[in-house]
Parts: C-alpha cells; sequence; structure tokens
C-alpha cells in the first residue's frame, strides 16, 4: 500500500469512527467489531463492513450511514456486507462492552475455547450468570431468549426489579 492510499484509509477510518450503531447509539461500528476493513481493490475503494448476525435489519442504515460519510468527504468508495468470517461477540472492544453496560445492556460473556474433537450430547455446558447493569447483581433470570433485538437476550434482575438486555455471546 502506498503512502497515499494509507493516508486516505486512515482518513476514511477516522470519519467512521464517529459512525454509531443505530440501535445501540452509545458503541461506535468499529468497536463492535461491524466496521471490518478499508481496502483497495482493483475496482478501487471498499468498506467492509459485517452483521452482527445475518438478518441484522440494521445493515441497511449502517451501509447508507458509511455512504453517507464517505460522501462528505468526497471519497468515492463501495460498502461491501461481508458473511465470512461471520461476526462474533469477540470482536467487540473492551470500550464496547463497558459502553453496553453503563447504557444498561449487560454484555456478552467471555465465550469458551471450544474443546476440540469433543461432542456433548447431554449435557449442556454451565453458564455463567448475567450481571445485572444497573445493579452489579447476578441474581437475574432469562425472560426470553430474544430482547428488543434478536442479538440480545431480555433478562430480569431479581434484586432491583429491572428488565435489562443481554448482549448474546455469538
Amino acid at each position: 500500500m502506498s503512502d497515499a492510499q494509507a493516508s486516505v484509509r486512515e482518513r476514511i477510518l477516522a470519519a467512521l469512527d464517529a459512525l454509531t450503531d443505530p440501535e445501540i447509539p452509545v458503541v461506535t461500528l468499529r468497536e463492535l467489531g461491524i466496521l471490518r476493513d478499508v481496502r483497495t481493490t482493483p475496482d478501487g475503494l471498499e468498506v467492509v463492513i459485517t452483521p452482527t448476525y445475518s438478518g441484522c435489519p440494521a445493515m441497511g442504515q449502517i451501509e447508507d450511514d458509511v455512504k453517507a460519510t464517505l460522501a462528505a468527504l468526497g471519497i468515492e468508495a463501495r460498502v461491501v456486507t461481508q458473511l465470512s468470517p461471520a461476526w462474533t461477540t469477540d470482536w467487540m472492544s473492551d470500550a464496547a462492552k463497558e459502553k453496553l453496560r453503563a447504557y444498561g445492556i449487560a454484555p456478552p460473556h467471555v465465550r469458551p475455547a471450544p474443546e476440540v474433537g469433543i461432542v456433548r450430547f447431554m449435557k449442556r455446558p454451565a453458564t455463567a450468570a448475567v450481571a445485572c447493569p444497573k445493579c452489579g447483581s447476578t441474581h437475574t433470570v432469562v425472560s426470553s431468549q430474544f430482547g428488543s433485538t434478536a442479538c440480545k437476550a431480555l433478562y430480569k434482575c431479581l434484586d432491583c426489579q429491572e428488565p435489562f438486555d443481554y448482549f448474546k455471546p455469538y
């Protein structure tokens, strides 16, 4: 990559750093890991985004926001939605997880490394308690596997009685 290309890439990334998720406006696309790359191809510049899950209804808005930001800079680039590798909560920054908690959404737990070569049919793995983002209690129960969006589950804190979303680990 030439110095000029690197400079344009950094300018694009700096501008896109201001874009937040339409459903969670306190977290940027880059912090969530949705904004994957800005790359130069033989056909020109591409901004690569990956949805949190394949049916995410916010992707149209995210693509429009990226295009509008690039247009304001006078930069022509394609927005490419890349499904593979699939998005994972491992791509979220620690800052994103803390912002989710402060916003009232319990951040995802760290997923355990898969056990290679082991198939388990009868026993579900133990899951860590989900802490309430309001009071910190782990005395919580799942109310619904789907919260305000499909990537979140709805929980209730039994101590402070507040409902809250939990960003499911993928």
